[in-house]
């Protein structure tokens, strides 16, 4: 099943969504539509659990411009047991999982203590590892511990030749700082900007988005949540990753050709997608 081919010079790839969410239960299809109109070739949509994940690989079976990814959200981390891991690992076998997420740290909620947090995030890179998909890392205030817990695993697969090569994954939504995408860069991870790029009060994200090598970036919409500007507080959706997109061309002085490419590209080598697969 291939990725959609989109009749425009501007392709577009949403590597963040949560398509599976109530707020398109009733225009999913439209929504989707839309997002092929403005160019997006691919909408990656990704689990928080056992049953969104199930979602997940179900949309990106019935599209063919969706891919999913399947994981426990650390949200969630204290509802993870054996027969979910033994779940997500199942379908992580479907040829549409591009990638094993949502997993991560969020100290910012705390919604699952945080010693269960890194203990589930490990369990799913483990997975990840023998399963050779990429991961999506989501890291909220936990910036430390999440780069302790990814250099243990980068260590332990370099040791274990494990199947998985860089790039192992993506930081998206990405809100650390130079330093910290420097070494993510040196494991063979990328990092991802969504909507928040777009917002008058970030600058000092813009002005890391200006500095940070474009064939390590990814552009996503986080729909629902994130919308960009002008749409802030209203329901987001894969359309809007063009402005996302628009917006780092502008604080780069680039074309939106330029970076629509680079980041489709940097996409496409991340979850193992050919041009036309």
């Amino acid at each position: 099943m291939g990725i959609a081919t989109v009749e425009t010079e501007t392709v577009l790839f949403d590597t963040h969504a949560h398509l599976d969410f109530s707020q398109f239960d009733e225009d999913r299809e439209v929504v989707l539509e839309r997002a092929a109109d403005e160019g997006v070739a691919c909408v990656v949509t990704v689990g928080f659990d056992l049953e969104s994940s199930h979602q997940a690989v179900a949309l990106a079976n019935d599209h063919t411009n969706v891919r999913a990814c399947v994981g426990v959200h650390p949200h969630d981390a204290s509802t993870a047991t054996a027969v979910t891991l033994r779940g997500l690992r199942e379908l992580s076998e479907d040829q549409q999982v591009v990638a094993i997420g949502e997993i991560g740290l969020d100290y910012y909620r705390d919604r699952s203590p945080r010693g269960t947090q890194r203990r589930v995030l490990r369990e799913q890179l483990e997975l990840a590892a023998e399963a050779g998909k990429p991961v999506v890392i989501h890291d909220r205030e936990a910036h430390g511990d999440i780069m302790a817990v990814l250099r243990e695993w980068c260590e332990t697969m370099t040791t274990s030749n494990g199947k998985l090569r860089p790039p192992l994954g993506v930081v998206h939504c990405f809100s650390g700082d130079q330093d910290m995408a420097d070494e993510l860069f040196e494991l063979g991870f990328l990092v991802s900007v969504a909507g928040p790029v777009t917002y008058h009060n970030a600058r000092r994200l813009q002005e890391l988005v200006r500095r940070l090598p474009l064939d390590k970036l990814l552009v996503e919409t986080d729909c629902p949540f994130l919308s960009p500007h002008p749409h802030r507080g209203q329901r987001n959706e894969p359309a809007r990753v063009r402005l996302v997109a628009s917006k780092v061309a502008e604080i780069r002085g680039v074309s939106l050709e330029e970076v629509a490419g680079a980041t489709t590209k940097n996409a496409r080598r991340l979850f193992r997608l050919g041009q036309h697969s």
